[in-house]
């Protein structure tokens, strides 16, 4: 716990069996009450070497998306009692010891949801990013910017940490099951009005990191101007959207 608050580390999770040991060694167990890995539909020997570590582990039947996973691994902390949520990419391409700093931004109250920014500090390039990836990032968070006037250095890190409250409250299951769900939620965010913060993550592009392919990317980037435009017109009335509906759109939904 930190502050009181229950702290739970969530790992989505596909063939990742080379990169998690280092990855789940390096989370900070002090301040972290529990570690949850959801696996979708592995190639790889990650569920066994999951569960080798301890690791609590659900696993999908199917390879159901990236977004897909996430809803899942939400799902599965909230259940547990999570006030905080890290989630953590098991690949390694992020710094596992920043969650201590990344919940402490939440459990001060200073902000709902906190980013661990590439971009922040300089370091994209220094940690191996591709320079398409880092031009294309830049670019698109630029726009993004302008757009929602919000001032953030990354839009599109997989690095991220989220309040009980803002889980709960935002229309998760509105959105993707790919990759172009994490664009969705930040714009979320900013509609309900949540605080958003940042801090630098020194990014670490190994050879075993997960990363989409240019035709993915592509893709990715005009699901992203595209989800802009929405957010744009959802703010201006000009058209409603379920994302942005907090009394139709689908939340996650807790028993007791």
């Amino acid at each position: 716990m930190l502050n009181g608050k229950k702290i739970i580390v969530v790992l989505p999770a596909y063939n990742a069996e080379k990169t998690l040991e280092k990855t789940y060694l390096e989370i900070p167990k002090d301040i972290v009450d529990d570690v949850i890995l959801v696996d979708d539909n592995s190639a790889d020997g990650t569920i066994k070497t999951a569960q080798e570590l301890g690791i609590t582990t659900i696993v999908h039947d199917k390879n159901l998306g990236y977004g897909a996973n996430q809803k899942t691994c939400y799902k599965e902390a909230l259940q547990r009692g999570a006030d905080i949520v890290v989630m953590l990419h098991p690949d390694y391409q992020y710094p596992p010891k920043l969650v201590t700093a990344m919940a402490a931004l939440i459990t001060s109250e200073m902000f709902d949801v906190v980013l661990g920014s590439r971009i922040l500090g300089g370091y994209a390039l220094k940690g191996g990013m591709p320079l398409y990836k880092y031009i294309s990032n830049l670019f698109l968070t630029t726009f993004e910017n302008f757009f929602t006037k919000q001032k953030l250095s990354e839009y599109h890190t997989g690095y991220r940490a989220f309040s009980r409250d803002v889980l709960l409250s935002i229309p998760l299951l509105e959105n993707s099951d790919d990759f172009i769900f994490d664009n969705q939620v930040l714009t979320q965010a900013f509609y309900f009005n949540y605080r958003v913060g940042e801090i630098t993550a020194i990014c670490n592009y190994n050879k075993d990191c997960s990363s989409i392919g240019i035709k993915r990317s592509i893709i990715y980037g005009w699901g992203v101007i595209k989800n802009t435009i929405k957010y744009v017109q959802q703010k201006m009335g000009i058209k409603q959207y379920k994302i942005f509906d907090g009394e139709k759109g689908e939340k996650i939904q807790i028993s007791n």
